[in-house]
């Protein structure tokens, strides 16, 4: 007898274990999910970016602007030498050192040239010099020779007629010859002082141009124009000048030292949300180094042309924030994180937008009373969308599939044709854009020349002299036939 009831109270317990067992497991497993509430308030459309902070203006360390002369010639210079940035200088203060080696050689050369050309002077000089005194010896000469032929002249007057004569020839032969010589001298001077000018306008220019690159080896130590902190300046692409790096005449610039009280945040938004960036909106700004701090801030700018970044695949656009108020722990480099606050709802009802479900177009969301309604959504922002009709403050939906979503009863039917009403507005406007992009391409193929084939003109417009119209499908064909009249004519 006993041992039939140890048996029985063992399978009542063995009974009660399993039980226990199959209940906690099909507690756990059901599917129970949340339920958030409607707020209102409110309801920011918010871009958020990551930028870098930069002074709104920078005073310029520059290496010699002597680089910049056509004369100095000088490519590309090398960084030998730069202080730390962030360095504190004051105005006079050491800041770089500029490699010298091309540029001494240049220089050797220049001074190689400017000795040759001294020298062809000098050799010029002395050309010219015994050219022309050879020419005043002729002219001497020619006047003895006048004097001769006029002492023989006066005493061939006991002569015969014919010897007289001869007499006369060769005193007025002297004399031609002697005003030739002198007319020869003067062109000889001319022509001296023409060659001994080019020589000299040539040495004039060189000594200019090795005066010049003197001058600029000697500004290749490089100090600080003002008192500041030296931050490095980046180049067009984006890297900083360094030790190493090379500066030009075309950008001179080799470190900044910036105006710490009005500073910028420069940053990039996705050519998917530039549309909703415009100037003038307010932003909220952080900085990574100082995570406890937040600043306020404005868009200044907003670039129009989109740029591609290093391991980037979609297209940016800079942006520039302009930060409120002066904080001297802001320095030019740091990361910042902006918040650039595109529109604003005062009053809005707006919920999670994962609590939003679609089919057909229609918007609608579960709500916790078992009743799917129909909603009119309007903006959305990173996390949330505005309900524009279709909801209260504090109506609780459920922010994922509900249970037995069937079941719900459907209300707000009469916002369907609202729904559709925006959709045909958006599509409507869709098509019309799409229209203006084909419209603005047949006009810059106007422009070009360029028309569809069958294209004529409205009766009395013309076009302008020496724009002639080509089919854009017919072209070569038109230019074939164009060359076969033009042949036969």
């Amino acid at each position: 007898m006993k041992k039939k009831n140890i048996i029985i109270w063992s399978s009542v317990a063995v009974v009660a274990i399993v039980l226990i067992i199959i209940f906690a497991t099909g507690k756990k497993d059901v599917y129970e999910p949340q339920i958030v509430k409607a707020q209102k308030g409110l309801f920011e459309i918010i871009v958020t970016t990551t930028g870098e902070l930069e002074a709104e203006n920078n005073i310029k360390i520059e290496g010699p602007a002597g680089m910049r002369a056509r004369n100095v010639r000088i490519g590309d210079v090398e960084i030998q030498d730069l202080v730390p940035e962030g360095t504190v200088v004051k105005k006079g203060d050491y800041v770089a050192m500029l490699n010298r080696t091309s540029a001494d050689n240049t220089l050797k050369d220049r001074e190689d040239e400017y000795e040759a050309l001294l020298a062809r002077y000098e050799r010029t000089l002395l050309d010219t010099s015994l050219t022309l005194r050879k020419l005043r010896d002729d002219i001497e000469n020619q006047r003895f020779t006048i004097e001769e032929a006029r002492i023989a002249v006066e005493q061939s007057i006991y002569e015969p007629p014919a010897t007289q004569r001869q007499y006369q020839n060769n005193l007025e032969k002297a004399i031609r010859s002697y005003e030739q010589a002198l007319n020869n001298y003067e062109l000889q001077v001319e022509q001296a002082e023409a060659s001994v000018n080019d020589v000299l306008i040539e040495l004039n220019r060189n000594k200019r141009q090795l005066d010049e690159l003197r001058a600029v080896l000697e500004n290749f130590t490089i100090y600080a124009p003002s008192d500041g902190m030296v931050i490095y300046f980046r180049d067009w692409s984006g890297d900083k000048r360094r030790i190493g790096s090379s500066i030009s005449g075309w950008d001179l610039t080799v470190a900044t030292l910036p105006d710490l009280s009005n500073m910028l945040s420069k940053t990039y938004v996705n050519e998917i949300d530039i549309a909703k960036v415009k100037a003038g909106q307010p932003v909220r700004l952080g900085v990574d180094a100082f995570p406890e701090r937040n600043y306020t801030g404005v868009v200044k700018e907003v670039s129009n042309i989109g740029e591609q970044l290093k391991n980037a695949d979609a297209k940016v656009f800079e942006v520039v924030i302009k930060v409120d108020g002066q904080d001297e722990i802001l320095r030019p480099a740091m990361t910042t994180s902006n918040k650039i606050i595109t529109a604003s709802i005062d009053s809005a009802i707006f919920i999670p937008s994962e609590a939003i479900f679609e089919k057909d177009s229609i918007t609608y969301v579960y709500k916790s009373n078992g009743v799917r309604q129909i909603v009119v959504a309007g903006q959305s922002n990173e996390n949330h969308t505005v309900i524009e009709h279709g909801l209260a403050e504090g109506d609780e939906v459920y922010l994922s599939l509900p249970l037995n979503p069937s079941k719900f009863k459907v209300k707000g039917e009469e916002y369907v044709e609202q729904i559709k009403q925006r959709i045909r507005e958006k599509a409507e406007a869709e098509k019309k854009k799409a229209e203006e992009d084909k419209s603005l391409g047949k006009r810059r193929r106007m422009m070009q020349g360029q028309m569809p084939e069958g294209f004529q003109l409205p009766e009395g417009v013309q076009l302008p002299e020496g724009v002639q119209i080509q089919s854009s499908t017919t072209g070569s064909g038109a230019r074939r036939n164009n060359q076969q009249n033009n042949t036969q004519q």
